[in-house]
């Protein structure tokens, strides 16, 4: 496939919280650096398709993404008794594990031990212990342009966040349901996003 001529990059940025004057700052020159390890190699995230928040961009602090801490809450808590779940593997646990964004993964004893509206995939990764001003960066690679709907799966209850377009905002994200419990999930339509055809 051509993708010079069968679709387009934008880099979208997934805002926390958005009630302090902390914002994604894209630079001039932010061209985009997309995630990928010896697991995930595809190169930038496709829409349409499933976006993994856990794959946000290489870059760093200030650059990819923005966290009120410096270490990986998901991963100093995944380090700690019964937290590291038999048969889930050092990648899954410790998912990014010397960045500072928040990152965690689906377990049997808080994920599924209760019914929940929607199952979350087993082990999958998920952003949490968000503040306020808190964002990270994706460089997506769009396959046409239109209005698309935002699904998402979800605990807990509405942050007030906001997805912004190359540098712009674009959308305000509004969790309809408070399932109780970060652990509690559901899903649903969250948003509308448009990616307008670029010359």
């Amino acid at each position: 496939m051509n993708r010079s001529l069968q679709g387009l990059f934008f880099i979208f940025a997934f805002l926390f919280a958005c009630e302090t004057k902390s914002y994604a700052q894209l630079p001039k020159e932010y061209k985009g650096k997309p995630f990928r390890d010896s697991v995930y190699n595809r190169g930038p995230q496709m829409i349409p398709g499933r976006v993994e928040l856990a794959f946000y961009d290489f870059g760093g602090e200030g650059v990819a993404y923005h966290d009120t801490s410096p270490e990986n809450e998901g991963s100093k808590l995944n380090r700690t008794e019964g937290h590291w779940r038999p048969g889930v593997t050092a990648y899954t646990a410790f998912f990014r594990e010397n960045e500072g964004v928040d990152i965690s993964y689906t377990k049997d004893w808080a994920d599924f031990n209760h019914p929940n509206k929607v199952d979350p995939a087993v082990n999958q990764l998920y952003i949490g212990w968000q503040s306020d001003g808190e964002w990270t960066n994706y460089t997506v690679w769009v396959n046409k342009p239109g209005k698309y709907r935002i699904i998402t799966i979800y605990g807990y209850q509405d942050n007030k966040s906001e997805l912004w377009l190359n540098g712009k905002k674009a959308c305000q994200l509004y969790l309809p349901e408070n399932t109780g419990n970060w652990h509690n999930w559901t899903q649903a339509t969250v948003g509308r996003l448009y990616f307008q055809q670029q010359d």
